[in-house]
C-alpha cells in the first residue's frame, strides 16, 4: 500500500581512478609500498556496507591501467594464462554492483579492453561511447535494488546509472583505437538518454560520471564536465573523477555553482574520492516517497574515508585482494625484475623542474633515434628531427614518495616502467618555428610568474600538470619567469604581445617562424589539450610502437648507456636577491651536489614530507 511518509536510506559507496593499484606493493621501486590501493579500501568498503541495510558499490573508472602489472596483463594471452584481469578478480571478490570507464580503459586497445571485461560479475556502463559495427556496452542501466525502509518494509528501488567519459578518449588513443568508437560529449549525451531512463521506470539517476568539476559553460568537448552535468534536470547524483583530486576538498571553493561544505554540484550531491585508492566515497542519501509515487532524496551527507597507512607493516592487505591477485603478483614481480641493460649514472626526476634532466632526455633520445629509423626514405626525413619529453613523477599531489630513482647499474624492465609510466605509442608532427615556440610557451605554463628582486616566491603552478611541461630536445632556449605565461592553462591567449622563452637556438641558429622541423612524441600528447592552441599538425609518423618498447631496444642495442645531459633550456638570470621555493623528494639530498644544477640551498621538510630548496634565480 502506498504510503506518503515511506522513507529509506540508500548508501553508495565509490572508488574511482584506481589505477590498478590493488595491493601495497610498489612495482616501480619493487619493494612494499605504504599505500595499497584496493586492499586498503576492502576493509572500508566492509565497514560501510556493515553500517547501512540499503547498500550500492560502484567504480567510476580508470582501474585497467597504471602499474607494471596493468601493463603485462594489457595482453590478452596473458590474460587467458591466468584466466582473469586481476582488476576484475578483485572486483568480483569485493562484490562491485556496476561500474563505467574512463580513458584510460581504452590506453592498450579495444581487444584488451574486450578481454578483461569478459569477466566481469558486474554490469559496465558507457553512455557516450558507441562502437559502430561492433559490440557497445549499455549506455545505462535500471539497478533494481530491494531496499528496505526506516519501518523495515521492503521496496524494489530502480536505481538508474548511466556512464560519461572524456570525449577526448579519441583523440588521446587514436593510434590504438583506429576509429573503432565514437564519443559524444558528455552533457549531450546524457540529456538524450535521462528521459528514456526515467521512461523506463528509474526512481533515481545516478551518473557515474569520470569527469572533473571545472568550467560551468557547456560545450560538446568539455574534459572536467560535472558542473554543466549537474545542471541537466533528471541527475539525482553524480559521482566525479579523473582530476586525482578529493571533493568534497578545498581544490574546487569558489567554482560556480559549486558548494564544498554540503558537497553538491547544482544543488545535488556529488563526490570524489581521490585515487589509487586513497579514499572511499560513502554518500549517504535520504530518500522520501510523496503522494505521487515518486522517490526523491531529501537530506544528504558526503564523507570520503581515507585508507588506512600499511608503513611498518602495522596493516595487512584485505585477504579478499590477496587471495584474487596472488597469482598475478607473482607473474608480474617476474616480469619487472628482467634485466634490460646498465646505466653508468643515476637516473631520477627530483631537479626536472628546474634543470637539464637525464632521464627526461633518454626518454627524448630513444624517441628521436627510432622515429629517424622509420622516416628514412619518407617526404620528412629532410627535415630536422628534434624530440619532446616531459617528466611523469614528480611528486604534486602524488606525494613525496613519487620521483624516478633509478641507481647506476643494472637496469631492469622495472626501471623502465619508472621512467615512462603510460602505454602511450611513438608519433612524430611536423610544425613550423612559429607552432615550436608556442609549443614551448605552453610547456613553460608550469611556472608562475616571479618579481624580480623578492626572495622566496612560489615557483609551481600547481593547477599545471607537469607531465604537460614537454622539454624539446635538439634546441637551446630560455624561460623568463618574470614574465607571465604566454598561455592560460585552458590554453586561451590573454595577451598575444607576452612571450617568457626566448632566444630559441637550433644547431647555434636562431630560429625564424617560418622554419619547419619534426618533433617526435607521443600519442597522448598530439591529442593533449596543451597543443590545441597550435592548430591541426601535420602528422609525419604515426605508429602503435610504445615508447617504454622504443625506450628499451634503445637501452639494450648498446647494453650499457651515458645518460645524456645536454644542455637545452634554463631560467633567465634576474636581479640579486630573487628566489623560489622549490619542494622535492626527500631523496634528492644524494644529488644535491650535482654541477648541473642552478644554485640552490636547502631550507627543509614541508609539513607534507617534501625537502624545500630555496631556488636562487
Amino acid at each position: 500500500m502506498l504510503q506518503s511518509d515511506d522513507t529509506l536510506h540508500l548508501r553508495l559507496l565509490q572508488t574511482t581512478d584506481l589505477h590498478m593499484r590493488l595491493l601495497s606493493y610498489d612495482y616501480f621501486a619493487d619493494r612494499p609500498a605504504p599505500q595499497g590501493g584496493l586492499a586498503r579500501l576492502a576493509p572500508l568498503i566492509t565497514e560501510a556496507r556493515a553500517e547501512a541495510a540499503n547498500c550500492l558499490l560502484l567504480d567510476n573508472g580508470d582501474f585497467l591501467q597504471g602499474t607494471p602489472m596493468g601493463d603485462l596483463f594489457a595482453d590478452p594471452d596473458v590474460i587467458d594464462s591466468t584466466g582473469i584481469h586481476p582488476m576484475i578478480a578483485a572486483m568480483n571478490a569485493l562484490g562491485f554492483d556496476a561500474a563505467t570507464l574512463g580513458n584510460h580503459e581504452f590506453n592498450y586497445g579495444l581487444p584488451t579492453l574486450d578481454r578483461a571485461l569478459r569477466d566481469a560479475a558486474f554490469p559496465v556502463v558507457a553512455g557516450n561511447i558507441t562502437r559502430p559495427g561492433g559490440p557497445s556496452l549499455p549506455p545505462w542501466m535500471i539497478l533494481p535494488l530491494t531496499a528496505t525502509d526506516t519501518t523495515g518494509r521492503p521496496h524494489t528501488l530502480r536505481i538508474g546509472l548511466i556512464g560519461l567519459a572524456p570525449p577526448q578518449i579519441t583523440a588521446w588513443d587514436r593510434a590504438m583505437l583506429n576509429g573503432a568508437i565514437r564519443m559524444q560529449g558528455i552533457c549531450d549525451a546524457a540529456r538524450a538518454h535521462i528521459p528514456t531512463m526515467r521512461a523506463q521506470g528509474a526512481d533515481l539517476i545516478i551518473a557515474l560520471a569520470h569527469t572533473g568539476i571545472g568550467d560551468a559553460r557547456d560545450r560538446p568537448d568539455l574534459e572536467n564536465a560535472a558542473v554543466p552535468l549537474a545542471a541537466i534536470d533528471g541527475i539525482d547524483a553524480i559521482l566525479c573523477g579523473h582530476q586525482h583530486q578529493t571533493f568534497p576538498g578545498p581544490r574546487f571553493q569558489g567554482l560556480d555553482h559549486v558548494d564544498t561544505r554540503t558537497s553538491t554540484i547544482h544543488g545535488k550531491p556529488a563526490m570524489m574520492p581521490g585515487f589509487w585508492g586513497s579514499h572511499l566515497g560513502v554518500m549517504d542519501l535520504t530518500l522520501r516517497r510523496g503522494a505521487d509515487g515518486a522517490w526523491r532524496i531529501g537530506d544528504h551527507t558526503v564523507a570520503l574515508r581515507t585508507a588506512p597507512d600499511a608503513a611498518h607493516g602495522t596493516v595487512p592487505d584485505d585477504p579478499t585482494v590477496q587471495r584474487a591477485v596472488s597469482a598475478a603478483h607473482s607473474a608480474t614481480l617476474t616480469h619487472i625484475r628482467q634485466p634490460v641493460g646498465h646505466t653508468t649514472a643515476p637516473l631520477h626526476s627530483y631537479f626536472t623542474l628546474i634543470a637539464d634532466d637525464a632521464a627526461v632526455q633518454l626518454v627524448a633520445e630513444a624517441q628521436r633515434a627510432r622515429t629517424a629509423e622509420l622516416l628514412q626514405g619518407r617526404p620528412h626525413a629532410d627535415l630536422p628531427l628534434l624530440s619532446a619529453a616531459a617528466p611523469f613523477k614528480v611528486g604534486g599531489q602524488a606525494g613525496p614518495d613519487f620521483y624516478s630513482d633509478v641507481p647506476a647499474g643494472p637496469l631492469s624492465r622495472r626501471n623502465l616502467a619508472d621512467l615512462y609510466l603510460f602505454p602511450n605509442t611513438l608519433q612524430a608532427v611536423e610544425v613550423t618555428g612559429a607552432q615550436l615556440h608556442d609549443w614551448l610557451e605552453r610547456a613553460a605554463g608550469l611556472y608562475c610568474q616571479i618579481t624580480p628582486g623578492r626572495p622566496d616566491q612560489t615557483l609551481r603552478n600547481p593547477d599545471f600538470p607537469a607531465y604537460n611541461f614537454d622539454v624539446i630536445c635538439g634546441l637551446r632556449y630560455r624561460i623568463d619567469l618574470s614574465q607571465p605565461p604566454r598561455f592560460a592553462i585552458d590554453g586561451t591567449l590573454p595577451d598575444p604581445a607576452v612571450h617568457r622563452v626566448t632566444d630559441i637556438t637550433h644547431d647555434g641558429r636562431a630560429i625564424r617562424p617560418d622554419d619547419r622541423f619534426v618533433v617526435a612524441t607521443n600519442s597522448y600528447r598530439i591529442g593533449s589539450s596543451l597543443m590545441a592552441p597550435l592548430g591541426q599538425l601535420p602528422v609525419a609518423l604515426d605508429t602503435r610502437e610504445r615508447i617504454r618498447d622504443v625506450l628499451l631496444r634503445h637501452i639494450a642495442r648498446t647494453g650499457t648507456i651515458t645518460p645524456p645531459r645536454r644542455p637545452v633550456w634554463r631560467f633567465a638570470a634576474m636581479p640579486p636577491g630573487t628566489s623560489a621555493l622549490f619542494d622535492t623528494g626527500p631523496g634528492a639530498a644524494a644529488y644535491l651536489d650535482g654541477p648541473h644544477l642552478p644554485p640552490l640551498e636547502r631550507l627543509g621538510p614541508t609539513p607534507q614530507g617534501f625537502m624545500r630548496l630555496r631556488l636562487h634565480l
